[in-house]
């Protein structure tokens, strides 16, 4: 089966996963995590990306983004390879790529998703046993959102600014939402999406995103309606048994080797 395009809808927001090879480190010490931070942030001007939230963890980049047109994620992709890969490759004197493949991504309803997916973001690095505490790791977005330290470069999202009225009603309540875990069913929700590139909302966010793009939402149904076709034969239909529900993956891995655009 050929594979979709990936989603993305202009001016919507996305949550973005980009893996290093086999899990293999992206950066190595806090020199490395400077230089991708400043990086990133230069491809995101020249791209036109808004970064809401973001978390650099040893072998993965995460991040919440809307971009101004349908090329501007795989832009800064692109140019954030151009730019950081081959100083890494230098420094430690190897060759070739980086990533795993395509990055991933997917388009949120940022009404129900932007708040539980930026705490998830920043959490990674407690749920990876980086660290004990989320304010303990400096290479995240985390620090910004409770007005610990300010990144200019850093959009806040709409659905941060409705949080409060003023700075400090903003970031206190941020902090709030920040020590209350995540349900794990939404974390695997958000996951599932991005890795199979399905837009996460509500229905009528879904269907208003509908309007703007040529690209599925969703995977398309197999065969008759499971339940319409019992009723008409008069046939008990079974509970379908409850998904499993799992802790946010702490190492998103691509399933197969793709390039990275």
């Amino acid at each position: 089966m050929a594979r979709l395009p990936r989603l993305v809808v202009p001016n919507q927001l996305h949550h973005v996963i980009a893996q290093g090879h086999n899990d293999q480190l992206i950066a190595r010490d806090d020199a490395d995590y400077q230089a991708f931070l400043s990086w990133l942030r230069e491809a995101a001007r020249q791209s036109r990306v808004s970064v809401h939230a973001y978390v650099v963890l040893p072998s993965r980049l995460q991040l919440l983004a809307t971009p101004v047109d349908d090329t501007g994620l795989s832009k800064m992709m692109q140019s954030l390879g151009r730019l950081y890969v081959p100083y890494f490759n230098s420094r430690y004197g190897r060759t070739g790529g980086l990533w795993e493949g395509r990055f991933r991504a997917t388009v949120l309803d940022p009404v129900a998703y932007f708040l539980p997916c930026a705490s998830l973001i920043e959490c990674q690095p407690v749920i990876a046993g980086l660290v004990s505490d989320v304010a303990a790791y400096p290479w995240s977005s985390h620090a910004h959102h409770v007005g610990h330290h300010k990144e200019p470069w850093l959009s806040d999202h709409p659905a941060y600014w409705a949080l409060g009225n003023t700075p400090f009603e903003r970031e206190a309540a941020y902090l709030q939402i920040s020590k209350a875990p995540v349900g794990s069913e939404i974390g695997e929700k958000i996951w599932l999406a991005t890795r199979k590139a399905w837009a996460l909302g509500s229905e009528e966010f879904c269907r208003r995103l509908t309007k703007l793009t040529a690209r599925r939402l969703a995977p398309v149904g197999r065969g008759r309606p499971r339940k319409a076709a019992a009723k008409e034969q008069g046939l008990a239909v079974k509970p379908a048994a409850k998904a499993r529900s799992t802790q946010f993956p702490p190492q998103a891995r691509a399933t197969s080797p793709e390039k990275v655009d």
